[in-house]
């Protein structure tokens, strides 16, 4: 018997530049799912939507904050459900903002916080999390990050009635 991979979700890993350190967003969740803990983005793909949509729109509901530069990671968040013996698996997003835009939290979060990587890895609740973020921090922080993982998009702007 095989067991099924789930891909209905992303992740976002968000950073922002300040006083010559890259910064990293996290979020306390306040909700059934992960109540308590401290992560980085995560949500659903909705209908129709691609998965860099799907990490705009969660980073936008989320946080309020827009993206200046979007990045696929090429890293995924994964983790097996003994319930439903399924293993999900999320890709992981990068998005740089910045350090002027004030974090706006929806109702499913109670705190954010900005940590330098450091302090980050040891905060974040869910194992495997620090390895995204130490991923993350090698390639895209150390480095610069790969043309080839950019994401193009145009912004569409709101309508107001």
């Amino acid at each position: 018997m095989n067991i099924p991979i789930q891909t209905t979700g992303v992740a976002v890993v968000v950073l922002r530049n300040q006083k010559n350190q890259t910064d990293v967003l996290l979020l306390k969740r306040q909700s059934t799912i992960l109540n308590e803990a401290w992560t980085y983005i995560g949500g659903k793909i909705e209908q129709g939507e691609m998965a860099y949509e799907a990490a705009i729109r969660e980073m936008k509901e989320e946080t309020g904050l827009t993206p200046l530069a979007m990045y696929t990671s090429n890293t995924f968040d994964q983790f097996y459900d003994p319930k439903k013996n399924s293993i999900y698996m999320a890709p992981v997003f990068v998005a740089f903002v910045s350090s002027k835009n004030g974090v706006r939290l929806n109702e499913e979060h109670s705190q954010f916080k900005w940590c330098s990587f450091r302090n980050a890895k040891s905060v974040v609740t869910l194992p495997g999390s620090e390895e995204v973020l130490t991923f993350i921090e090698n390639h895209f922080v150390h480095q610069t990050p790969l043309e080839l993982l950019k994401i193009d998009y145009v912004e569409v702007p709101s309508c107001s009635l």
